[in-house]
């Protein structure tokens, strides 16, 4: 290097983007910000109460409009895949069929899906009566769905339900209307998301 060179400075790290997409389960008591503080990422979620991962498809929906933009303009390390509540069970083919092709346009981007596996209404509560679910029952359906469809996308898995089906009986973890998370509950959330991304 002659006198005249200038030291070449380290490139700074760019840092890791997540795109969370789903519904309440997510936006909730400001999860992606929990998510963030865990994994340093940027966090960003296209999110609508009740929206369910085929909206995300369609360009025709508001929703859908703003996540396909996303997805072909903007560089993303990670996207978490969120299903409405029971819809796994419900409308099993359709969750596995939008599943899929998420996961294979977010690989066609060179990004990681990973799916948020959901838990089962709260124990003796009223909206599990309401669904005509057993609570071990909905709780196995929605492991056989969300695993099938990890499996199935090469995709990584954040398994939420299991840690709400161990953990639930221990400390309080859903919000009154005993569907969604509380604090508690969001926080491990953000947990066991930022352990599956960062390969805990």
């Amino acid at each position: 290097m002659n006198r005249n060179d200038t030291p070449e400075m380290p490139k700074e790290e760019a840092r890791m983007r997540i795109l969370m997409l789903g519904n309440s389960y997510i936006f909730i008591n400001d999860m992606p910000q929990m998510l963030a503080d865990l994994t340093g990422a940027e966090v960003v979620h296209h999110t609508r109460g009740g929206a369910r991962l085929a909206e995300q498809l369609n360009p025709d929906t508001e929703l859908g409009a703003r996540t396909q933009k996303a997805l072909i303009t903007e560089h993303w390390d990670f996207v978490v895949l969120q299903e409405m509540s029971d819809a796994p069970i419900r409308t099993r083919d359709k969750f596995l069929r939008a599943a899929a092709a998420l996961c294979r346009q977010i690989h066609s981007i060179g990004a990681r899906p990973v799916l948020y596996v959901t838990w089962p209404y709260k124990k003796g509560g009223k909206q599990l009566e309401k669904s005509g679910f057993d609570y071990n029952e909905m709780y196995e359906g929605l492991q056989k769905a969300y695993r099938e469809a990890a499996a199935a996308g090469n995709a990584l898995l954040a398994d939420v339900g299991t840690a709400f089906y161990l953990q639930s009986e221990k400390q309080d973890l859903y919000a009154e209307d005993g569907s969604h998370p509380n604090e508690a509950g969001s926080r491990l959330a953000a947990d066991i998301i930022a352990s599956a991304i960062l390969g805990r």
